[in-house]
């Protein structure tokens, strides 16, 4: 259905998508997950042919993305596109138009959908007198009015309470059994590992996880523990043999260190915890989210530090007193040439120019002194008995 190859993008020099490829087939809830900033939103723009890609090529059923094909296509932005003064009947059929459906034909589409979502009495209401949950759920019944056959849905499950996301999985598992190709992005990581056949997680613009939920969990086993508890767990992040935790009121699930016993464990908790359910798991689609992401973040911030030496050091050799000697010479010795030079619009005389000369030449040889004694800092290069004066 849909084929993503080696999609690229760049913004003001910064690299948002970085050779993306993937395919989504009919009957698949395809997952989009990452960060923010991660470069999905921009994907999604590709593929809807919003914004150009600078390398690549999106395909729908093996023919290059037109104008044509955006009709088989049912988008739902992450950002609400809804006129708020109009009311929804009257959205819901300008909306309808917009992919070639009649008025009575969309309003007739809709029906089952807002009864579905227990929209039917807001039908002559505008817009602006809905929730924003209730927002996202027309959002959601005007991308389908035309019956698209690929869906694209970004942050699908955004403003919805838990009796609506309940609904609204429910309208999405009938449109996979409908043999509908959905891309369904998303932050909830419990959602997508719920619901998606296959998951593609971007970070920085590039993919760092590709396949199934089970073949991903597969790859990241871990020695890892789900607890249950009462009391203040705190001191499970400071616990000997804890590589990470993903720490709530109630809850931890540990990821141990592979020479920890998990019976180890319950004997440091059972004196400060309340334990009700202690069990082996394998890890969570957010824990692995968590351990990739951090780790990207921790290279990244590392390599910065590697790559910008000498700025983190500048601070140092500007309190060393023959830097600060040279440079505080070098300005002296300008402000004094561009004096000088100014009073020479009087006129010119032989004596007064050889003091402009001397002046800009001294702090010309000052500022030469001051970048070789920085050098010599911060990089230890070689000085000269005179550079050192």
């Amino acid at each position: 259905m849909l084929e993503v190859q080696h999609l690229r993008k760049d913004f003001t020099g910064v690299r948002a998508v970085d050779d993306v490829s993937f395919a989504v087939a009919p009957g698949q809830i395809f997952g989009l997950i990452g960060p923010n900033g991660a470069g999905k939103s921009t994907t999604i723009r590709m593929i809807m042919d919003i914004i150009q890609p600078d390398a690549g090529s999106v395909f729908i059923d093996g023919q290059p993305m037109n104008e044509r094909l955006k009709n088989v296509i049912g988008y739902l932005p992450e950002e609400r596109g809804l006129y708020r003064k109009n009311k929804l009947g009257n959205v819901i059929a300008y909306f309808g138009s917009l992919k070639g459906l009649r008025a009575d034909e969309a309003r007739e589409k809709a029906r089952p959908l807002l009864e579905h979502f227990s929209l039917t009495q807001y039908e002559k209401r505008n817009v602006e007198e809905l929730s924003k949950g209730n927002q996202q759920k027309v959002q959601f019944i005007i991308s389908i009015l035309h019956d698209p056959r690929l869906l694209v849905l970004d942050e699908l499950f955004s403003g919805l309470d838990p009796i609506n996301q309940v609904l609204m999985k429910e309208a999405l598992l009938q449109l996979k059994s409908e043999n509908r190709a959905i891309i369904f992005s998303t932050h909830q990581m419990e959602q997508a590992e719920k619901l998606c056949d296959e998951l593609l997680m971007i970070d920085k613009g590039r993919t760092v996880l590709h396949g199934s939920p089970s073949m991903i969990k597969q790859r990241f086993g871990k020695n890892a523990l789900h607890v249950e508890f009462t009391g203040d767990g705190t001191f499970l992040r400071e616990m000997p043999g804890v590589r990470s935790i993903d720490l709530a009121q109630n809850y931890a699930e540990i990821e141990l260190a592979d020479e920890v016993r998990t019976n180890d464990v319950i004997e440091t908790m059972l004196p400060r915890l309340e334990l009700h359910h202690v069990a082996r798991i394998e890890p969570s689609l957010q824990s692995i989210f968590i351990d990739i992401v951090g780790k990207n973040n921790q290279a990244e911030h590392e390599a910065a530090a590697r790559s910008a030496p000498a700025k983190a050091q500048r601070p140092a050799v500007m309190k060393n007193p023959k830097v600060r000697k040279q440079f505080i010479n070098g300005v002296i010795f300008l402000v004094t040439g561009v004096i000088l030079s100014l009073e020479l619009r009087n006129g010119i005389d032989a004596f007064s120019a050889i003091l402009v000369a001397a002046a800009l030449g001294g702090s010309l040889l000052s500022f030469l002194k001051f970048s070789r004694l920085k050098k010599e800092l911060l990089y230890g290069e070689h000085l000269t008995e005179e550079d050192a004066k």
